[in-house]
């Protein structure tokens, strides 16, 4: 139980998708103008992250790396992650118009999102051993909520810029990335507080969660 807390929060905080790891750039300064349109593309994400990892990490362990074709990973995963977002892109077109008026190009963008990409691949190297399923969709579940905390703390960020007298040559893009550049150095405050966290309280936790 404390290993799998340790990947959901590092996944969240320490190693979060777009502030340590930098993929999902491209929705994260294009929808994060809006409070209420990055909670729909961070909800949208964490939803695409988890159900593309319990998808493809039996795909991969089971037939494609077993049978020597694990370069086949990314094609048979950019395949699964499209099926997906096509299916999340008409539920939100025909119950959610708002929010997928909002979302615009970022949500078919979903498919070639390098965060959820590059987190189906990361399971893949990094939990691929028997019995690391369950881990493995945590730490797709963390890195899904450490994307949606990234859009909604920085659309705060960009809320607080547009009431602010920005010099002309940093206005737009410019103050946006020194922006997010400063939020990502305030993420490197948490390097060694979560393993500290848990295992000063491991000897606290019931011996039925360890």
């Amino acid at each position: 139980m404390k290993e799998l807390l340790v990947i959901l929060f590092s996944a969240i905080l320490t190693d979060n998708v777009v502030l340590s790891r930098f993929m999902g750039i491209c929705p994260f300064l294009g929808v994060s103008n809006k409070t209420k349109s990055a909670v729909g593309m961070g909800i949208a994400v964490i939803l695409v992250m988890t159900v593309s990892t319990i998808v493809t990490y039996p795909i991969a362990t089971l037939i494609l790396i077993p049978n020597g074709l694990s370069f086949l990973n990314t094609i048979v995963f950019i395949l699964v992650i499209a099926s997906f977002v096509q299916l999340v892109e008409m539920v939100l077109k025909k119950f959610m118009p708002p929010l997928y008026s909002a979302l615009g190009i970022y949500l078919p963008l979903i498919t070639t999102n390098c965060a959820v990409l590059g987190i189906t691949l990361i399971n893949i190297e990094d939990f691929s051993g028997m019995g690391e399923f369950l881990p493995a969709i945590v730490n797709a579940i963390g890195a899904g909520v450490g994307f949606l905390m990234a859009m909604v703390i920085f659309s705060g960020v960009r809320t607080r810029l547009n009431c602010k007298k920005i010099p002309k040559s940093f206005q737009g893009l410019p103050i946006s990335l020194v922006a997010a550049a400063i939020v990502a150095i305030s993420f490197m405050g948490f390097s060694g507080v979560i393993d500290g966290i848990f295992s000063s309280a491991s000897e606290s936790i019931p011996f039925f969660l360890k």
